[in-house]
């Protein structure tokens, strides 16, 4: 069986298991020159603490305040209505990190310290795409967190979660690395790091540290069996993602984002027998806008993305992402599979301009949704993280019936009827039911 070791100088739990026997028979001193794991000769244990101890001061809760929805008393004052974690990253800034759902629709801001001290916070920005916000306070002697690249970490490194979950202290929680590239959770930009380390309310928007105490990402998210309680799998924003975003929101309070034209699914099993490939990981070009930049580097309908920026694709959410946290003009490397024959292309991010709908000859995507013809039907295939549509309720599945009161029959008909500046009102069947939504 091959060995791994963590690239960081952390090590697999299953190497840890299996060394505790061998150092438990070996003397102290021997252990203290000899061992590879963090051990502690004065009092005899093996302990992570010395690294993780001088992360935990950085570590915060963050209440958020604002107007009850219940019956007001008269007292006009805002009150508690979410709490959850933050990780200081600039001491001398006073800038914490945390989730944007934690602070979304809030008044007011607090950060409860280790030490006691309780401060004021202001939002700086917040990013709904990618789930994370910026707060800033005032306040000396403050500790901040290493932040390091997400893109060294491999599967089986161990992680470290810390938060204020459930209404508890600080706590600290232990697993591993249990995947990387996840998505597919929701409407956003995805590119998760998935652990086993227990994350629960509360913990959101606080740090995931590596076996040295460094911050590798945020915490945002649990895949629960039903009862919202921790299964022992959580998803976190990772630091590349989260330097991108928390520096655009520092510079100017929002995250600007480019556009390429390539509308992207994802392959999986069925999708890899119809194209007769032997992968089942890439992601599938659907269509490309007319005089986008994809169609002048090259891309077609069908292409399959297995590379971009040398980084391994897992499916459509590792292009997304990567997209997502490009800026306007920055060029990407592709490598992709067209007719069982690798190419390359150089894809440029261009500036998102005013345009409303990006029509191809057999996908339409408008204010962020993403229709197909199936069976007849005009069939929503996607919805653009942080889009209008995905604010407004819009769903991957709907099928799309009537725009405006009028119904919609073909692509044609719906890219003409949304084309048109401002409100329009959209009915789809979802389910049996119609629903009528309403884009900004």
């Amino acid at each position: 069986m091959r060995r791994t070791f963590s690239r960081s100088g952390g090590f697999s739990v299953l190497a840890l298991v299996a060394a505790v026997p061998l150092l438990m028979a070996t003397p102290a001193a021997a252990q203290t020159a000899q061992s590879p794991l963090p051990y502690d000769a004065e009092r005899g244990v093996f302990t992570f603490a010395n690294g993780l101890e001088q992360a935990l001061p950085a570590v915060v809760q963050v209440t958020t305040l604002g107007s009850s929805s219940g019956p007001r008393s008269g007292d006009a004052e805002p009150r508690p209505m979410a709490s959850g974690s933050g990780a200081i990253i600039d001491a001398a800034q006073g800038i914490v990190v945390t989730n944007n759902h934690v602070v979304e629709g809030g008044q007011k801001f607090t950060v409860d310290l280790t030490d006691g001290r309780i401060f004021e916070a202001t939002l700086i920005g917040a990013d709904k795409a990618t789930d994370l916000a910026v707060l800033k306070f005032d306040a000396t002697g403050l500790s901040q967190i290493e932040v390091v690249s997400s893109d060294t970490l491999r599967t089986g490194d161990l992680a470290f979660a810390v938060g204020y979950p459930l209404g508890l202290d600080q706590t600290l929680t232990m697993g591993v690395i249990s995947g990387l590239g996840r998505s597919g959770m929701g409407d956003r930009i995805e590119d998760y790091i998935q652990t086993d380390a227990a994350v629960n309310s509360g913990n959101s928007g606080g740090p995931l540290l590596d076996s040295r105490g460094r911050l590798i990402g945020i915490n945002t998210s649990i895949l629960s069996g039903g009862g919202g309680g921790n299964d022992g799998i959580a998803f976190a924003v990772p630091s590349r993602i989260m330097n991108y975003v928390v520096a655009q929101l520092r510079e100017t309070g929002e995250v600007k984002r480019g556009v390429t034209g390539a509308i992207f699914g994802s392959l999986n099993a069925e999708r890899s027998r119809d194209f007769n490939i032997g992968i089942v990981r890439g992601a599938v070009v659907e269509d490309v806008a007319p005089g986008s930049s994809s169609e002048r580097a090259g891309l077609r309908r069908g292409d399959i993305v297995t590379r971009i920026q040398n980084r391994p694709v897992s499916n459509a959410g590792t292009v997304q992402a990567t997209i997502g946290i490009a800026a306007p003009g920055a060029e990407l490397a592709l490598v992709y599979l067209r007719d069982g024959h690798e190419g390359r292309a150089t894809l440029q991010v261009q500036e998102r301009t005013e345009q409303v709908v990006a029509a191809g000859s057999e996908v339409v995507l408008a204010r962020g949704v993403t229709v197909h013809l199936n069976e007849g039907d005009l069939q929503v295939s996607s919805v653009e993280g942080g889009s209008a549509a995905a604010a407004a309720g819009i769903r991957a599945g709907d099928v799309v019936e009537a725009v405006d009161g009028g119904r919609v029959t073909s692509l044609t008909a719906f890219a003409r009827a949304m084309d048109r500046r401002g409100q329009r009102v959209v009915s789809v069947r979802r389910g049996g039911e119609s629903v009528r939504i309403t884009l900004p």
